[in-house]
């Protein structure tokens, strides 16, 4: 792994899976840390034809992992499960045994959102989980979708048309979780700063130009600006990694 430099609150050399794994989530009433990690360029694309792993590297994947080893739960959209070509977190035999001693189960649990059920049955995400998924859908998904993942994962209704984040999150928190980590898309992190419900920001900065049409790392149709600070800034690689967390 690229060493990683940290360049504030002090320089110094930094472990990414210590510093995450130490740093402070107390988990709001009644829902968990939501934390949103994503990779962007230099000028806001986050998708580089179609996906982003050509945004990152070596370094990139490295404190990707570190962030997903603290989390109880992953959350994402079918959108970036079926761009991204989604299979089931893969945490690495010493963190599980760190997850472990703090009462963590070995790996996160991956929650997937979507009101139309639109996912490969037979894909890696469903034949290789350790777990099967949480499903996260409306009371009119199509049925046929809802009867080919019976046995695979757990498809719990939240919503009739639209899925209801707040829901989801106080369904996860009834669960027993207590940090979970969003890795989008760009439109389910817009509904859950319009909605209020971000705590943290990771964002890995990759030093790439990219221009094009790709969606920034949050959008939808309403704006609600919330002041951040900065809890750390890394660089490896010529990348620079910013934790921000919501004042």
């Amino acid at each position: 792994m690229p060493a990683v430099r940290q360049l504030l609150p002090e320089p110094v050399d930094i472990d990414p899976a210590a510093a995450h794994a130490s740093a402070r989530r107390p988990a709001p009433a009644g829902r968990p840390w939501v934390l949103v990690n994503m990779v962007a360029s230099v000028d806001g694309a986050t998708a580089l034809e179609g996906t982003s792993g050509g945004l990152g590297g070596p370094a990139d994947r490295a404190v990707f992992s570190a962030i997903r080893a603290v989390a109880d739960v992953i959350l994402v959209a079918a959108r970036t499960v079926r761009a991204e070509s989604y299979g089931p977190p893969r945490t690495p035999p010493d963190r599980q045994i760190e997850r472990i001693a703090r009462g963590q189960s070995p790996f996160p649990r991956l929650a997937v959102i979507t009101a139309s059920l639109d996912l490969d049955v037979d894909g890696p995400l469903f034949a290789d989980a350790a777990e099967p998924p949480l499903v996260f859908t409306v009371t009119d998904a199509p049925q046929d979708r809802r009867d080919a993942l019976a046995g695979r994962a757990e498809v719990v209704d939240m919503g009739d048309h639209l899925v209801d984040l707040s829901d989801v999150l106080g369904d996860l928190h009834a669960r027993g979780a207590r940090t979970v980590l969003v890795e989008g898309g760009p439109g389910l992190n817009g509904q859950l700063v319009a909605a209020g419900l971000v705590d943290e920001v990771n964002v890995s900065v990759s030093p790439l130009l990219v221009g094009g049409d790709s969606a920034r790392l949050a959008h939808g149709a309403a704006a609600r600006p919330r002041a951040l600070s900065l809890g750390h800034l890394w660089t490896a690689d010529d990348l620079l990694f910013a934790r921000y967390v919501v004042t």
